[in-house]
């Protein structure tokens, strides 16, 4: 505990020094800190090619900055969709936190390359170690037809399906890859575990404090993932055990789109290692109606294996899967419950509905067995 909380602390600092040296160099340095900043310039040099005008189409604000941009230039899309460090220092921390700036600029501009169809294309990124701040450069997926689901407009069961072959080459495309442990110099050294994150001293809290918030109003039973928040770092680490591939962290329905027939997986802000089953069961219990997951979960899992034996993987066993996803199903609990407990980062509608499919399966899956039962 000690040993977590001294962690905590450092990781923390370190957020905090990366903000505050930012406000006091201003200016002065030459990274972009707001969408105001992208001129043809500063986009020439992360795309690495030139841009000679740039506009803003739209805009908004959240755990990044984002906006539309209209461009002229050789061989440049008319419109591009970027995101960029947010705009208030307390939202920012929060980011520092989850490493999500970093993260998503390492993805686009080291791994995604490797993954094809099912990722938004990436024309550059760039992050700045000194101060956190970090620009994303993405097709606008907006000038084709594209669906975007959430809990309450979920995909169907053949487009999950098609969602699962995208993880499976995701996991398979890295499969075999990664150090033995995060760090040191190798290129996916500073992809790290859940069950690593120093922010996970905080979490118990927050989900009993957010079960408390939601006791009257979830219309859930959620005393069901009680034993979760009281063993919580048990169960993470029970979850996370190898092997280990790159994951996508974050696949709940709102990160998931349909373009041209084909689903496809956004926000690459929380990528991590880990067993595939982390990513399974938060796609498959939070992306589903809860019949619809009960009928065609296993089916939807044989597909994730055919794909990552044909995606560079191994053959997984059936039987093994099927246990690592019951006990996965703790973050796919977490995420909601949290965010719904919270409020502010997601419709609360949408939140319950995910936090009432996440309880669900914790029943029906035994979770809570499923992990006490490990060693």
């Amino acid at each position: 505990m000690a040993m977590r909380a001294a962690r905590l602390g450092a990781h923390l600092a370190h957020g905090a020094g990366r903000i505050a040296l930012d406000s006091a160099l201003g200016g002065w340095r030459r990274f972009p800190r707001r969408v105001t900043d992208l001129t043809p310039d500063v986009l020439s040099r992360v795309l690495g090619r030139p841009v000679e005008s740039a506009s803003v189409v739209d805009a908004e604000s959240g755990t990044s900055s984002r906006a539309r941009l209209a461009l002229t230039g050789p061989d440049l899309p008319d419109t591009v969709f970027v995101k960029v460090s947010a705009a208030t220092a307390a939202t920012r921390m929060l980011g520092e936190l989850a490493r999500l700036g970093e993260t998503e600029a390492r993805f686009y501009r080291d791994l995604a390359h490797e993954l094809g169809d099912g990722v938004p294309r990436s024309y550059g990124a760039a992050f700045d170690p000194l101060t956190g701040r970090y620009v994303v450069v993405l097709e606008d997926m907006t000038v084709t037809p594209c669906r975007f689901a959430d809990t309450l407009h979920p995909l169907e069961v053949d487009q999950m399906a098609q969602l699962m072959e995208v993880l499976a080459k995701l996991h398979g495309s890295f499969w075999g890859r990664l150090p033995e442990k995060p760090g040191g110099a190798s290129p996916l050294g500073w992809i790290t575990a859940p069950a690593s994150d120093p922010a996970n001293l905080l979490t118990p809290a927050l989900m009993k404090a957010s079960a408390r918030t939601l006791a009257d109003r979830a219309g859930v039973p959620i005393d069901a993932g009680r034993w979760l928040w009281r063993n919580f770092q048990r169960a993470t680490d029970v979850v996370d055990e190898g092997p280990h591939t790159v994951l996508h962290g974050d696949s709940h329905p709102g990160n998931t789109y349909v373009r041209d027939g084909r689903a496809g997986l956004l926000d690459w802000q929380v990528v991590r290692r880990g067993h595939p089953s982390r990513d399974l069961t938060y796609t498959l219990v939070l992306g589903l109606p809860v019949e619809q997951r009960r009928c065609a979960e296993r089916d939807l899992l044989d597909v994730y294996r055919d794909g990552l034996e044909a995606a560079g993987g191994p053959r997984l066993d059936r039987e093994n899967l099927w246990l690592r996803y019951r006990q996965a199903v703790t973050y796919a609990f977490v995420s909601p419950l949290t965010t719904a407990g919270l409020g502010g980062m997601q419709d609360e509608a949408v939140a319950l509905e995910g936090l009432s499919r996440a309880v669900a399966a914790i029943e029906d899956l035994e979770t809570v067995s499923a992990l006490q039962r490990a060693r």
